[in-house]
């Protein structure tokens, strides 16, 4: 299996995972008299085994990004703090532009007239940049993990 098949069936499982709990917890009470649609215990079994099955899969995967070496020499754990620090700092500099260019809805000429202190066009190059810087460690790992086997 390939590393990028099993980020695949870590998502799976989670779903699964999910899924399970929504039928647990809608079959947990029933009025007098009645049954549930399904057994919640025979559920719950099936949760903690699915649960299970996730984290031994969860240790091979991170097992794996902590060996695998990308072009740049970082291992993939490295490359994917980066990638999100990456995309943090985008959205950061996305949110402060979105504020920036908010209008100011003012009633009359007395009320305070507020200023943008930062430049648009410098952090607009700061998000291009990132969002380019990005797209291209992505690129890297999302290649590895096509590449690369679990075990």
């Amino acid at each position: 299996m390939k590393l990028a098949e099993a980020l695949l069936q870590r998502s799976e499982y989670q779903k699964k995972i999910e899924n399970l709990q929504s039928r647990i917890l809608v079959n947990i009470k029933v009025q007098d008299n009645d049954k549930p649609l399904e057994d919640p215990n025979v559920l719950i079994k099936e949760a903690f085994d699915l649960i299970t099955r996730l984290g031994a899969l969860i240790n091979k995967i991170n097992s794996r990004n902590n060996a695998v070496l990308l072009p740049n020499e970082k291992t993939i754990s490295e490359a994917i703090v980066e990638r999100d620090m990456l995309m943090k700092q985008r959205n950061l500099l996305t949110a402060i532009t979105g504020k920036a260019q908010e209008k100011d809805h003012r009633l009359t000429h007395a009320e305070v007239k507020m200023n943008v202190v930062i430049s648009q066009s410098e952090t607009q190059r700061q998000i291009d940049e990132l969002s380019q810087k990005f797209r291209e460690l992505d690129t890297q790992i999302q290649g590895i993990n096509w590449t690369t086997d679990l075990e």
